[in-house]
């Protein structure tokens, strides 16, 4: 049976794709599950410097499998909800390269995400008002952080779906791109991260989640790393920056650089 989850590390990009095509990537439980325990890995990887979700083929993910909400044993929401959880936290830039359907958990995967880039066609909704679900508390937050209480309550209760237009207008997502054109623009703007300082996309990201209280930290760091100084330097003599700063613990990881997980 192939990987539901197959992810590949090359370039500093991890790319994790959401793989179950015969049901429009629609997620099981186990795939739930295979989630968290994946991306933690993938985050003490210091071969990875980005992380890119996407669905295979012409799908992103049309969320739960909802068979499995029939066994009333089975403990569903959980899983989705920790699979969302460690998207969230996941310490480096994540993107979610969107198309055709992002709906439901799928969304919420999406929402998880620190950006969101679609092409053109793609559809976004939050359907638990067609199943009678009590959509989870954090899920709802992040997504009112995102994009606002009323357009929030609109997707929540109304379970419509959206097209890129109006995702793009509220925020939902950040760049739509022609039909054929969101894998060129996802390597060109993953190159572009890997590029960039590590430490000053550990701080925003910090920042970002809401923690304030480490500005010395961060100065600090800049200072003591010489990121500061070799951005400036490479500024001034007009040459692309040589940054390398690794988070505290991280190894040199350059002989992951390509291979398949």
């Amino acid at each position: 049976m192939e990987p539901q989850l197959p992810h590949t590390v090359a370039d500093g990009v991890a790319t994790v794709v959401i793989h179950r095509p015969d049901k429009r990537n629609a997620m099981t439980p186990s795939m739930w599950r295979q989630l968290p325990p994946l991306l933690a890995r993938l985050a003490a990887d210091p071969a990875v410097r980005v992380l890119v979700l996407t669905g295979a083929g012409d799908t992103f993910c049309a969320g739960a499998d909802i068979s499995s909400l029939r066994d009333p044993d089975e403990d569903t929401r959980a899983p989705v909800v920790a699979a969302e959880e460690a998207l969230a936290a996941f310490p480096k830039p994540t993107l979610a390269a969107v198309r055709g359907y992002c709906v439901g958990g799928g969304c919420q995967l999406a929402v998880a995400c620190d950006l969101r880039f679609a092409e053109e066609g793609a559809w976004f909704g939050i359907t638990p008002a067609r199943l009678g679900i009590a959509y989870p508390a954090s899920s709802t937050r992040r997504l009112v952080s995102l994009v606002g209480p009323s357009s929030a309550s609109y997707l929540l209760y109304s379970a419509e779906l959206i097209g890129t237009e109006r995702a793009l207008r509220t925020g939902l997502v950040d760049e739509v791109l022609p039909a054929g054109g969101l894998g060129k623009r996802v390597a060109e703007f993953t190159r572009g991260l890997v590029a960039r300082s590590r430490l000053t996309q550990a701080a925003a990201k910090e920042s970002v989640s809401g923690r304030t209280d480490r500005d010395a930290h961060w100065a600090r760091q800049a200072r003591d790393s010489g990121e500061t100084a070799e951005g400036v330097a490479a500024f001034l003599e007009r040459r692309e920056p040589h940054f390398t700063w690794t988070a505290p613990g991280a190894a040199d990881g350059s002989a992951h650089e390509g291979d398949e997980r």
